[in-house]
């Protein structure tokens, strides 16, 4: 008796969720199935214009070289006329095979890819025109697909005459000469016209069956949202608060991960990830890589104690981000180390740029305390001009010009621009003043 009810009771259990979702499943399925509709039929017409596109250019390049070859013979020009018209005539053969009763698919295919239609989109024009042609944007530009086929023809002809006539050499009658020029003018006007309302035809369509096709969307999608809002609201909200405090923490966590624990600029790690993108698309050659080096931190840390040093350093940080461009990106690598990297920036610039950053420390003062600080900065800068420059040379490069620039006395700029130095000697307005 007990498990009779038992299993009842998972009986009653399994038909609602059933019924339950038994709504969203059909109309899933029949927004998927509108979605795949609309997708075939939009991705086929979108392949029709394109191949309108290509035929309309095909036809005109064909008069356009043939004429070419009727003033200047050379055989080049003709076979370009040839390889033109076989566009049109491609399309044209396919044309036929379709209107045919029956359909011959494999011509109509060997048609369209003559017609320098994608084979991929080929089974999809062929459905289109077997199922679609009916319709009245469809069959007015068949229209005047079809209005062309004579024309087609006569520049067929004439391609063949004219060669004909050139055997023995140019054409010496200038009547002659003159007519069949004027022909062939005459030809690229008509084509120009057929193929302008043919692509006018093929916009009108296009657009007609994207709005439609959209409404129907719309709606059956509207159906699914007005079903899943009744059942789903709690559920949504929940997931949704939960979502924003993983999404938050991870927020938190990437910024922990690519930020510096003390200043929150970014670390050494995310610079050196940065400076690699930046190498791999330093397409201009121009990239410039800064390093400074704080020449007192040293003086304040066993003055003043780890504390002080560390409200220098989030200062300093402060003051070298004010006067970035919005692409430039300023790191601290470690200790008193700090890098900019300076996308697009050629070097006379980046030796601007390092010239000001040196002058702003100049003039920055650190007070902690009753103590007030002076503060300057080696800067080494690396021009990095070769497309094949690695990480670890363009950190070499600027890491001894930094280096030179200590030895070299401190509170200056040395540029290293890959051939030759470039010393940028700072003025010392401090020392100018006591001497």
């Amino acid at each position: 008796m007990f498990r009779r009810t038992a299993t009842s009771a998972k009986e009653r259990s399994f038909l609602h969720v059933i019924k339950l979702v038994s709504p969203f499943v059909m109309v899933v399925v029949l927004q998927a199935t509108i979605a795949g509709f609309s997708l075939e039929v939009m991705s086929s017409v979108r392949a029709y214009v394109a191949g309108e596109a290509m035929w309309s250019r095909s036809q005109k390049n064909a008069v356009y070289f043939l004429n070419l070859y009727l003033h200047s013979g050379e055989a080049s020009q003709f076979a370009r006329y040839r390889s033109s018209i076989a566009v049109p005539i491609g399309d044209e053969y396919a044309r036929w095979a379709l209107e045919r009763d029956p359909v011959d698919v494999e011509t109509a295919r060997i048609g369209l890819l003559q017609g320098g239609n994608h084979p991929d989109d080929i089974p999809g024009m062929i459905w289109l025109f077997r199922y679609f042609s009916g319709i009245n944007f469809f069959q007015e530009a068949i229209r005047e697909w079809a209005a062309t086929d004579p024309m087609l023809l006569e520049l067929s002809i004439f391609g063949e005459v004219i060669r004909s006539e050139l055997k023995d050499g140019p054409i010496r009658n200038v009547d002659r000469l003159q007519f069949l020029s004027s022909r062939l003018s005459e030809l690229n006007r008509q084509f120009t016209g057929h193929a302008e309302r043919f692509s006018t035809a093929l916009g009108e369509g296009s657009r007609t069956i994207k709005v439609t096709l959209t409404l129907v969307n719309i709606v059956t999608a509207a159906a699914l949202i007005l079903l899943m809002i009744w059942h789903t609201r709690r559920l949504v909200l929940q997931r949704q608060a939960f979502e924003d405090a993983l999404h938050a923490e991870k927020e938190r966590l990437a910024f922990q991960a690519s930020h510096d624990w003390l200043t929150g600029i970014t670390n050494r790690r995310a610079f050196e990830a940065r400076m690699q993108s930046e190498l791999d698309n330093n397409a201009a050659g121009w990239l410039s890589l800064i390093l400074l080096d704080l020449d007192q931190f040293k003086n304040v840390n066993d003055s003043s104690g780890h504390l002080a040093g560390d409200r220098l350093l989030c200062q300093v940080a402060q003051l070298l981000q004010q006067d970035r461009r919005p692409r430039d990106l300023v790191a601290r690598l470690g200790g008193d180390e700090f890098a900019l990297i300076l996308p697009q920036c050629p070097p006379y610039d980046a030796v601007n740029i390092a010239e000001r950053l040196r002058r702003s420390l100049e003039l920055f003062s650190f007070a902690w305390e009753d103590r007030s600080f002076a503060v300057t900065g080696s800067i080494g800068v690396a021009c990095i001009t070769d497309r094949d420059t690695t990480l670890e040379e363009a950190m070499r490069r600027a890491d001894a010009a930094c280096y030179r620039a200590k030895e070299k006395g401190r509170n200056r700029v040395q540029v290293d621009n890959g051939n030759a130095d470039i010393v940028v000697v700072a003025a010392r307005p401090r020392e100018a003043a006591r001497a």
